[in-house]
């Protein structure tokens, strides 16, 4: 394929929905490889912007609003400020990062939909959707819940099955409900404008699958099996009260589908950043565009956002889409609505001075190719055994010799061995490597690529021992150090892109302020004689103490949705009364408790049942109960079973207990006290 020439890429990355916090599944999927590739280019002194902004319209800001009894300009004002804080603390370095509430995206959008209306680049069409007669108004998809008709899901929406991830219409739903008054919706007719895509299937086809094979597997793929099958008309607009109106006669009560609002977003807020000149950043040919997003969005970014762009002309389109797939938590689907998501705000707040270590893992662990997973587990090793005990022990040992032996000036190199001359050959490459990794968006190979040179150095360093070396032949160390303070300084270039945090403490410690990426691979970045700053610890090692506290806490979680999806199973079969009046339900108290000595399971209970003898009961609850914490306690017992033996001891009853959604038991006690043997009636 022609490789082409540019002057200067647009990168944007998928703008976030104001309607909550930013997790580890944003930042592994669109917002850390974009910002590694925006460093690599603007360290290779390239003309290139970074875009970003909040997505504040739609259905999921109006639903939070409803939820919470609030406007939506409310819930945006919050999680827009929130959302931008935390990709500033993570090191996300936008250009830009506005919002499409902004009066310049309004115009924008508004002018960009009018021109595509009064061009004809639009059809308008009659249909029937769903109408709430209660709250007198139609339904968005996201309003609309209903039985799955694939999986018989019974909260699914209306435009999709979250359990078995079905795209669906709200008419397939069985027994649709409106998720605003509870009421089951009526089909009423509604005008709306659609962009015909079935009239650019030809082109998306030439576009996409003749003209860019290079993209990745995934997003190639995804759009095939778009483009294999009829393209239909969308509807740019919606009947809504929240959202750019639509700017049309007779459309009142419409505002623009947040996905032709969103990605115009883009657009807008390069105009914010530059006013005089946003439009060679959209309209010159010699402008390369690049997004990046999760795979959720490949269509709209892939098929209706270029299709878009082509009716309304003048601009330019995607070069590249390097969509990831999804980043579960703990071997489960990270979901918001379930809290089963690491927040960076959170993580900041417990982990501080960690950016890096989180950076560097999501990288090693991206959904590049397909779905990948996230443990605490993998993030104390990949922190221990390579951040900690390969680069950060490498740089660490170069750096305190250097001080220990010539006060931190870096010596002078002098006659190179063949162990010398073999590490130097090994990382001359390194520039290359990393780089054909990037260029082509594998940012988990190239960032192993990094590491790579950390070993190498490491390797170099305890094969020599310096510390050995030292006492015989002390120019043979200056030659040692003189190689691995180079080695150091090339991985404070090879880094940048990643953990740009660490890189620039590592550039501190050598006392250089900067370095270009045609450095990188250099034999001499750092001159016999440069006086290197302060050593100190790039990273530390992660005790299990901190990551079973992470643990705990999605172990909480795990604990409080069961809780809040509890439902109690069916009641039995009815029973006549006079078969409950067979039981002898009687109060006792629990004069002694142990533990049943080989048994787990059961505590041996001495009970007081009012009739002047003993009573021993044995039951089953150990594990929910320490003997201690019953003694002295009134509680329920069934006092006319026949006995039985367990574990050689006569049982003469059963203690009565609830059992919990979560399997505990609770033994169940009386409010007020009552003589031993008082009957429940």
């Amino acid at each position: 394929m022609e490789e082409k020439n540019f002057k200067r890429t647009t990168v944007t990355a998928a703008l976030p929905y104001a309607n909550g916090g930013v997790h580890i599944g944003h930042l592994a999927g669109v917002y850390v490889p974009a910002d590694i590739y925006v460093r690599y280019l603007r360290l290779k002194k390239q003309d290139v912007i970074f875009i970003g902004g909040s997505d504040e319209h739609g259905v999921p800001i109006t639903i939070r609003a409803k939820k919470e009894g609030i406007t939506p300009q409310d819930v945006v004002d919050r999680y827009h400020s929130m959302i931008k804080k935390s990709f500033e603390d993570f090191g996300i370095s936008f250009d830009v990062y506005s919002r499409t509430t902004s009066e310049t995206h309004s115009k924008l959008a508004s002018d960009f939909f009018k021109k595509l209306y009064d061009d004809g680049k639009l059809i308008e069409k009659e249909t029937e959707q769903y109408y709430d007669e209660e709250a007198h108004q139609f339904l968005a998809d996201r309003y609309i819940t209903g039985e799955c008709p694939h999986c018989h899901n019974p909260k699914a929406y209306g435009d999709q099955c979250e359990k078995c991830g079905s795209d669906l219409d709200p008419t397939e739903l069985i027994n649709p409900q409106s998720t605003i008054s509870g009421s089951q919706p009526v089909l009423k007719k509604t005008k709306n404008w659609y962009l015909p895509l079935n009239e650019y299937q030809q082109w998306l086809k030439k576009w996409i699958l003749d003209g860019h094979k290079e993209w990745r597997p995934n997003v190639y793929g995804q759009c095939k099996s778009w483009l294999d099958m009829d393209l239909q008309p969308r509807a740019m607009t919606r009947d809504l009260d929240w959202g750019i109106p639509v700017p049309v006669e007779d459309a009142e009560g419409k505002v623009l589908y947040v996905w032709f609002d969103a990605p115009i977003g883009y657009i807008s807020n390069t105009k914010e950043l530059f006013p005089d000149t946003w439009e060679k950043w959209w309209k010159d040919p010699e402008t390369r565009l690049i997004h990046f997003i999760g795979k959720d969005n490949i269509v709209f970014h892939c098929v209706v956002f270029p299709v878009m762009l082509k009716a309304h002309g003048g601009y330019i389109l995607p070069e590249n889409v390097p969509a990831n797939e999804f980043l579960n938590l703990e071997n489960d689907k990270i979901s918001t609505s379930r809290n089963w998501a690491v927040w960076l705000h959170e993580y900041l707040e417990e982990m501080p001075g960690k950016q890096d270590v989180l950076r560097y893992v999501l990288t090693a662990n991206a959904p590049e190719t397909k779905d990948n997973n996230f443990t605490w587990k993998d993030f104390q090793e990949r922190n221990n055994n390579e951040l900690v005990a390969v680069y950060g022990n490498f740089v660490n040992r170069a750096l305190q010799l250097t001080k220990k032996y010539w006060n931190g000036v870096v010596p002078e190199c002098g006659e190179l061995t063949e162990v010398d001359k073999n590490t130097l050959n090994e990382f001359k490459d390194v520039k290359k490597n990393v780089e054909d990794l990037l260029n082509v968006f594998k940012f988990r190979d190239a960032q192993k690529e990094a590491m790579n040179l950390a070993r190498i150095g490491n390797r170099y360093i305890t094969e020599c021992e310096p510390w050995k070396v030292w006492k015989t032949d002390p120019r043979r160390v200056e030659t040692i150090l003189y190689i691995s303070l180079q080695i150091v300084a090339n991985l404070a270039i090879a880094f940048e892109p990643f953990l740009p945090f660490s890189s620039a403490r590592l550039r501190k410690m050598i006392n250089i302020n900067e370095f270009n990426w045609q450095d990188l691979g250099s034999t001499n970045l750092l001159a016999a004689g440069h006086q290197l700053g302060e050593p100190e610890l790039l990273f530390e090692k992660l005790e299990d103490e901190v990551i079973n506290r992470q643990l705990q806490k999605l172990e909480d979680t795990k604990k409080a949705n069961e809780a809040a999806a509890y439902k109690a199973d069916p009641i039995k079969d009815t029973v006549d009364f006079s078969d409950f009046e067979k039981l002898d339900i009687r109060v006792g108290h629990i004069k002694n408790c142990e533990k049943v000595k080989k048994a787990n399971k059961l505590l041996k209970f001495t009970i007081d049942d009012g009739t002047g003898t003993d009573r021993t009961i044995v039951s089953g609850i150990a594990k929910f109960y320490e003997p201690e914490e019953l003694i002295g306690k009134d509680v329920l017992f069934i006092a006319n079973l026949a006995p039985r033996k367990l574990m050689g001891i006569e049982s003469q009853g059963m203690i009565l207990s609830a059992e919990n959604f979560d399997g505990n038991l609770s033994v169940t006690t009386i409010l007020r006290n009552v003589k031993p043997g008082s009957k429940v009636c």
